[in-house]
């Protein structure tokens, strides 16, 4: 850790001696946005001059574009880890920063290329807004007041669950320190804050429920049984209440694969936002902006993470077109179970949206069904959605969390057989291939995770 920020103090060393303005390239999920947002406001309180982009994929095609620009710094944050030859190719003569913890190419670089797998450390240890903050933080020490988004950030990115990674909490230490979050522990369910309880129970999938998620007349019929209204929402309940309700759920869970005591956790409070708002916890803070990212309006979200209260009101809305969105592509899903559209095999399943599903939207609906207890821990699922440019993006996610799949390394070896970098890191992956490849790449999935030798490695 100590040669890590060793490494960011140097970055920050080397740009101070740079006088010229910035070029900001970001990722379009709340991870991105929190990202450009802290060096956004790290860039204005230093007067640096800058231009930001936020973008789904980096491609050569982009890094042409940028090519063409007449700048001589770049900064690319969340992305650009698995492109080091191709940003060189691009940018040459150019200083080059990259603040990324997704896995690195293979790849001998004079990049200033600050990234925890060259630390000894993981991408799921730190994510790019932790190091953003890092970065900030070392240009002005007043940048500290920045350190709730490096929290939102790295929540946006599934981590948190379980307690946060040594370095991150160095980052949590600053966000107390400077009042800007509280941590509650408690019934650890996204939507506390806004939903009531008839909703969030029936749509919780991590914490998944036996016997109630998913099932409105059980939900109605537990609460009941409890004496506690369905209107209520859960940060408003009593006491006597939270117990009745953490007792019951933990005795419907006994006997899951899960430890029935994991509904309890950390919740990580934005102290300065209203209570039963979107932005008051974390979860909900970072799915606001991640609808921001998904549905094409980052700078919604780059606002709302700076505080503009008209960016707050319009990233509302987008939220609620969000979950439609959210809604159509589950329903869609659903719906194709049993057509040609979606692929089940024993440790793995293929779903091709094509059309269908938006592009931005892929990763998040596969997220949610690796989470929603519909497939056997450990299946592997590849979803496949048609872009504008006649690309197809591709996503991928595992039920639950193995520790003996890299899903990063597992992609890459199938899409290099198509001449295609892929990136991400264990437990996320994701790539871009020509949308003439789509069926030579659902053979290769098949072929390789149809093997005898794959299946008894990763037994479901």
């Amino acid at each position: 850790m100590k040669d890590f920020l060793d490494a960011v103090n140097l970055a920050v060393s080397k740009f101070k001696e740079l006088n010229s303005p910035v070029r900001i390239i970001s990722h379009l999920d709340c991870d991105g946005l929190t990202s450009a947002s802290i060096l956004s406001a790290a860039f204005q309180k230093q007067d640096v001059k800058f231009s930001l982009s936020i973008i789904p994929n980096l491609t050569e095609t982009i890094l042409k574009q940028l090519s063409l620009e007449s700048y001589k710094t770049y900064f690319f944050l969340d992305l650009g880890s698995g492109m080091l030859k191709e940003i060189e190719k691009a940018l040459p003569e150019k200083n080059i920063f990259i603040l990324d913890h997704h896995q690195p190419q293979d790849s001998l670089t004079n990049i200033n290329h600050i990234n925890p797998h060259l630390f000894s450390l993981d991408g799921s240890e730190i994510s790019a807004a932790g190091i953003t903050y890092f970065f900030a933080k070392e240009l002005n020490q007043e940048n500290i007041k920045l350190s709730h988004l490096g929290i939102i950030g790295a929540i946006g990115d599934m981590q948190g669950k379980n307690g946060f990674s040594e370095i991150v909490n160095l980052i949590l230490d600053d966000a107390v320190k400077v009042g800007k979050i509280e941590i509650k522990k408690g019934l650890r369910m996204f939507g506390a804050q806004t939903k009531p309880l008839l909703k969030l129970l029936l749509y919780s999938t991590d914490p998944y429920i036996p016997g109630i998620t998913g099932n409105e007349s059980e939900v109605h019929k537990f609460l009941n049984e409890l004496a506690i209204s369905p209107d209520k929402k859960l940060t408003n309940l009593t006491e006597e209440e939270t117990k009745k309700l953490v007792t019951a759920i933990i005795l419907k869970r006994l006997g899951s694969e899960e430890n029935p005591e994991d509904i309890l956790g950390f919740n990580y409070l934005l102290k300065d936002e209203p209570d039963e708002s979107p932005t008051k916890d974390a979860k909900e803070f970072s799915t606001l902006l991640n609808s921001c990212g998904r549905l094409g309006k980052s700078s919604v979200g780059i606002g709302v993470c700076l505080n503009d209260k008209s960016s707050k009101q319009k990233a509302i809305e987008i939220l609620a077109q969000f979950r439609i969105e959210l809604i159509t592509s589950l329903n869609w899903f659903y719906s194709n179970r049993n057509s040609s559209f979606i692929i089940e095999k024993p440790g793995f399943v293929i779903i091709n949206a094509e059309n269908n599903v938006r592009p931005s939207m892929i990763g998040t609906l596969t997220s949610i069904i690796s989470n929603s207890n519909l497939y056997s821990t450990n299946t592997i699922l590849i979803s496949m959605a048609h872009t504008p440019e006649e690309d197809i993006k591709i996503s991928t996610r595992i039920c639950g969390r193995s520790k003996n799949i890299n899903l990063k390394q597992l992609l890459n070896s199938i899409t290099n057989l198509l001449g295609i970098e892929s990136g991400g890191h264990n437990y996320a992956a994701g790539s871009v291939i020509p949308l003439e490849k789509e069926q030579e790449f659902i053979q290769l999935v098949i072929k390789q995770l149809g093997t005898e030798s794959f299946l008894k490695a990763n037994p479901t």
